[in-house]
């Protein structure tokens, strides 16, 4: 109404006194740019904040970082606005977006349930669950009865495990089962105590999963029909996701696996290197972490401890050797960073827990914050996104010595153990009853 109100206020003005208009139409139309450029500013805002795809177990990289993405210096005091929130049933799942929809697991009874959420509202585009009794041996009294793995969304489809490791192929917009194999029961692979909980990973036309067993130890199975490409290996896995890395010109596949950390070549199986290492696989949860520079960082808890490897090449080989090994650094199941020649994560199992800075060339510990509870972390625009599992968020910077708490709320009550995700910037969070979206400065 004022917009209209002026520009009558403009015609009449023009009308009663001609020499006046030249200089008022010159006004309106310094308002009009005026309002044209606003319009371009706030559609270049809106660009910044809408959805980015995060398709996978820790994002692009399975690092855990985000690019491209700018976050204010520190949050308003009562904490990030908070777009949605809504029930959701138990697990350890983390959220993956594609084209405007979520897509996580939970577990209600002896049914596990595969759910696509609307990202503006989070309300339920389609819902789909299944039979899914837990496997003599397992132990979900303590931690949970799952599901722990994350989808992964490739294309029009989406690939799930769960937690007694029935893998599914879905499709993205209805739901509708494409196949699915039972990695424990029809397979013969690992059950591991706690459950089967590394998340798939797609590599060209496959999807390839960690199984165990004589034979099969790693599988790709082709994404449109299931149809098994190669089974490879005899070792026993554990619960840590593989990673996909690229090294001296050549794709290669790290699995870290029960007592053995390996290098596969993700287009046949075949075995590049492999390197010993002490962990029991029921125990290993934490993904590796991949640099620049050809050392690959992982680490165990319950005494375990922190191992960095130096990849190298000659005579189209690869080569692997130990740098060092350091217990002072124990990883039990959450992330970990790496920011230059820093690793950063959070050590301790059930007793002290130490947000750790190590530097990955000496394997010294450069210092521990004893500020922190268990934790997942995010890197986003130099700063750290960090979840403590007392359902505490917290927005932090590192530094030399140490980390700096900028801001911090307390989003719930409960076992947070699940990464969030961050598309564009808004955060998602899930514990074991509920998830929510956060708008972040």
């Amino acid at each position: 109404m004022r917009r209209d109100t002026n520009r009558s206020d403009v015609r009449r003005t023009v009308g009663r006194n001609p020499r006046h208009a030249p200089r008022t139409l010159a006004v309106w139309r310094t308002l009009a740019v005026w309002r044209t450029l606003a319009v371009v500013c706030c559609l270049a805002g809106a660009t910044q904040c809408v959805h980015a795809d995060w398709l996978q177990w820790g994002g692009v990289h399975r690092d855990f970082q985000v690019a491209n993405t700018r976050l204010a210096a520190r949050w308003p005091e009562a904490g990030p606005a908070v777009a949605w929130k809504r029930p959701l049933g138990d697990g350890y799942s983390s959220v993956v977006v594609s084209q405007e929809r979520l897509f996580t697991m939970f577990r209600d009874g002896e049914r596990e349930n595969i759910i696509a959420l609307r990202f503006d509202t989070g309300n339920t585009i389609w819902q789909r669950d299944y039979v899914a009794r837990f496997l003599k041996g397992t132990d979900v009294k303590q931690f949970g009865p799952g599901p722990l793995a994350t989808p992964l969304v490739e294309g029009q489809r989406l690939f799930t495990v769960g937690v007694t490791g029935i893998l599914r192929c879905s499709a993205i917009d209805t739901g509708q089962t494409l196949w699915q194999h039972g990695l424990v029961e029809d397979l013969g692979g690992t059950n591991l105590f706690r459950g089967y909980s590394a998340s798939p990973l797609a590599y060209r036309d496959s999807v390839i999963v960690t199984v165990g067993g004589t034979g099969h130890a790693v599988m790709a199975f082709r994404q449109a029909d299931g149809e098994v490409l190669w089974r490879k290996h005899d070792f026993a896995i554990s619960h840590a996701s593989p990673l996909l890395i690229r090294f001296a010109g050549q794709d290669q596949l790290v699995v870290l696996a029960d007592k053995v950390i390996v290098g596969l070549d993700p287009g046949n199986g075949e075995m590049l290197w492999r390197h010993p290492h002490t962990m029991a696989g029921g125990y290993v949860s934490s993904t590796p972490v991949w640099g620049p520079d050809g050392r690959l960082f992982f680490s165990g808890a319950y005494g375990a401890g922190s191992w960095c490897l130096r990849l190298t090449r000659s005579d189209n080989t690869t080569h692997v050797e130990q740098l060092w090994h350091n217990p002072r650094m124990r990883v039990h199941h959450s992330n970990v960073l790496r920011f230059g020649d820093h690793v950063y994560g959070s050590s301790g199992d059930f007793s002290a827990f130490l947000f750790t800075a190590m530097n990955v060339k000496t394997g010294k510990v450069a210092w521990q914050d004893r500020g922190l509870r268990r934790a997942s972390c995010l890197g986003v625009d130099g700063k750290l996104i960090v979840l403590q599992e007392d359902g505490l968020l917290l927005l932090a910077s590192l530094l030399p010595k140490g980390l700096k708490v900028h801001s911090q709320v307390q989003l719930f009550e409960g076992r947070a153990w699940t990464p969030p995700t961050l598309s564009g910037r808004r955060l998602f969070v899930r514990n074991r009853t509920e998830v929510l979206a956060l708008d972040l400065p």
